[in-house]
């Protein structure tokens, strides 16, 4: 299948999506001047559906972007319907977008910039080419087009998951020791949160000070509404660092 990649890290390592390589066991890849030349899998991430490949030549490096705004102009650049190099445009209409269903921990940027089949594993770029995320997933119910509800993993999430495939293979995630799930409805007339429904008091978030009834209200700064931005918020962080929780 035609897809895109970008290139994320020095040595040739580019970032793609896992669902455009499939059990694929070899891929070719064709740089913007036109040269066509073999490519290595180095790891797949299924959680994030993200994948790390690598090119046989050096290729420059996008530079992060800052966190993205609502409605900031982005652009999507990609290989869309395997036509080419493709660029349109749109504003970011979402940040911090969980609980889509397409992967298991989700940390997407929304964008009404328009993105086809081909486009997956594309750049989302700011008005200064800086990198906000990568292109992951159409959002459409009934053909596989764009309708201008696009998904983007943020760069937070795709660089926490390259750097890991890079050095170890896979990605190393830490153990939280707790089980959280959403609020009921009648909880949510009063409430915004996660409730904590189990703690494993031999656990890190026990000896924090965390237990079975809490309610997690923020993770740093950032607001969770329900598990999913939860669990995309705790994966951004490597084992052994600290997080705040904001608990009630």
């Amino acid at each position: 299948p035609e897809a895109t990649a970008v290139a994320v890290l020095p040595g040739g390592l580019l970032a793609t999506n896992v669902h455009v390589l499939g059990n694929a066991e070899t891929l070719r890849i064709r740089l913007s001047d036109g040269r066509l030349m073999a490519a290595s899998i180095v790891a797949k991430d299924t959680a994030t559906d993200l994948a790390l490949i690598k090119a046989p030549v050096e290729l420059p490096v996008l530079s992060p972007a800052p966190p993205p705004k609502l409605a900031q102009p982005v652009c999507a650049i990609g290989n869309q319907f395997g036509l080419g190099l493709s660029v349109s445009c749109g504003v970011v209409s979402a940040v911090h977008r969980t609980g889509t269903g397409f992967n298991e921990i989700e940390d997407f940027v929304q964008t009404d910039a328009t993105v086809n089949p081909g486009g997956s594993g594309g750049a989302l770029v700011d008005y200064e080419g800086r990198l906000v995320g990568l292109v992951s997933a159409i959002f459409t119910k009934q053909s596989d087009a764009d309708i201008g509800v696009n998904f983007a993993a943020s760069i937070d999430l795709v660089m926490r998951v390259v750097t890991d495939l890079r050095d170890h293979g896979r990605v190393v995630r830490g153990v939280l020791g707790f089980e959280a799930g959403d609020l009921t409805e009648a909880e949510q007339a009063a409430l915004v949160g996660v409730r904590v429904r189990r703690v494993d008091r031999a656990g890190p978030a026990f000896a924090a000070g965390l237990d079975a009834g809490d309610i997690i209200e923020r993770v740093g700064v950032r607001r969770v509404r329900r598990g999913t931005d939860l669990t995309s918020a705790l994966a951004l962080f490597r084992p052994g660092e600290r997080v705040g929780l904001t608990v009630q």
